[in-house]
């Protein structure tokens, strides 16, 4: 009997991991409901090495908060990395919304959207989803079947909508997430093209002039000034021009390398990935926006999460996952172990030193109001704004900014070629003055 690896929610919102014998994936997933979870991951484990692993195993359970401190999953903007473009499926969602809202039974509702669905991969996973709940599962478990297109926030928020009666709501709230993340994403994207757009014209430029024109001119100096020293600038500049242009090939190797290396470093060690988000969130100049970015995006998704009736345990677990930075994810993590103890959200919070008092205090009054989804939408609504105001004013400032970088690199490369004609021109006057005395 093979076994299977899977990930499951309990009913504190408590993620759960283990191995299961089943004979199937099916098997499986009933085994686990019957158990009492919410299985988000089953898939069918390497066959044993060792003799005897075929025998029953007992469940291998782990606390979320074991997990490690902050996860570092970037926000899964459902539809990103399967092949669906991230408007095709708000769209989906929002249209879907509709019909449940007017009445049309989703099973129905589903068939409709699947005829008129021009994406194929989106066709296949509607069709999928109209199969799973023909043969008896919930929505939730059949979007649980399709992790690369629906996230667990995705899955979870529609279980909460399900229980509670209220799909079409949760699914409304869902298409509006979706747009503001993308719209967020997009002004940050767009805000950063415009200097790295200019930063690669002008190495490319700097490139070009040093390693195949500069090195022209050194032979035209030569003939020009017979021997003369040149001016200092202007050896220095010919000695770096020299320099690339002889170890061109390798320079090209070295700096492929460290740039893999830098991401390989940040990407895939530990020590690298907290360093690099450190640096993000105290960056100057763009460290203040990605701040804003990541509390926005922890603010709204626990904020839609705990209003569509997702328990603040799982919510929490769910909001860590997709944290996008370890250091948030750190300080969700603290909020985690603080609820589970039954403590309140604001002092971790504080602890971290990530979050501003502004939104310490906002969510303060929001727990001891009672209030606090409601809250954590405001906090999210007016750091949105106040990314929209910071990208506007830091494209204002770099466009001008990176003119003058160009301006003055090309610029000094320039004046290092005119200085020996100067010279030359000088010299030439001295003599021609010179000679017209002794005619006289």
């Amino acid at each position: 009997m093979p076994n299977f690896n899977y990930v499951a929610m309990d009913s504190r919102g408590k993620e759960t991991k283990g191995t299961l014998p089943a004979n199937n994936q099916g098997e499986a997933i009933n085994r686990l409901k019957e158990m009492g979870y919410f299985p988000t991951k089953v898939t069918e484990a390497e066959k044993p090495k060792e003799k005897g692993a075929d025998k029953k195993a007992p469940p291998i359970k782990k606390p979320a908060g074991a997990k490690g401190k902050g996860s570092r999953k970037p926000l899964n903007i459902p539809g990103f990395g399967s092949g669906i473009p991230p408007k095709v499926l708000t769209a989906f969602t929002r249209q879907l919304a509709t019909l449940v809202d007017a009445g049309l039974p989703l099973l129905r509702g589903l068939k409709v959207l699947e005829k008129q669905e021009k994406n194929p991969a989106l066709r296949n996973i509607l069709n999928s989803l109209a199969l799973s709940i023909e043969s008896g599962s919930t929505f939730s478990e059949g979007l649980a079947q399709h992790p690369k297109t629906f996230n667990r926030l995705f899955v979870n928020m529609v279980k909460a909508g399900e229980l509670g009666g209220v799909l079409e709501v949760v699914l409304q709230r869902l298409s509006e997430f979706m747009e503001k993340a993308q719209k967020i994403k997009g002004k940050v994207v767009a805000a950063m093209f415009y200097p790295v757009a200019v930063l690669v014209v002008a190495v490319t430029i700097l490139t070009v002039l040093m390693v195949f024109v500069v090195p022209k001119f050194k032979l035209i100096f030569a003939d020009m000034l017979e021997g003369k020293p040149l001016p200092d600038f202007t050896n220095f500049v010919l000695g770096i021009s020299e320099l690339m242009a002889s170890h061109f090939i390798e320079s090209c190797l070295v700096l492929v390398g460290a740039f893999i290396a830098i991401k390989l470093s940040i990407t895939k060690t530990k020590v690298g990935i907290r360093l690099w988000d450190k640096l993000q969130l105290n960056m100057p100049g763009v460290g203040p926006v990605l701040r804003k970015v990541a509390i926005g995006r922890f603010t709204r998704t626990l904020g839609t999460l705990v209003s569509s009736g997702v328990p603040i345990l799982q919510a929490l677990t769910i909001v860590k996952e997709t944290a996008g930075n370890v250091i948030i994810g750190d300080a969700v993590s603290s909020v985690y172990a603080s609820v589970k103890e039954g403590e309140t959200i604001t002092a971790p919070l504080e602890a971290s030193r990530v979050f501003p008092p502004m939104v310490i205090s906002m969510v303060d009054v929001g727990e001891q109001t009672g209030a606090l989804p409601e809250m954590l939408m405001k906090i999210a609504d007016n750091y949105d704004e106040e990314v929209d105001n910071a990208v506007s004013a830091m494209t204002s400032l770099i466009e001008p900014v990176m003119i003058v970088f160009l301006a003055v690199i090309v610029g000094s490369i320039v004046i290092a070629l005119f200085l020996p004609l100067i010279s030359l021109i000088d010299q030439l006057g001295q003599e021609g003055g010179g000679g017209g005395g002794k005619d006289e």
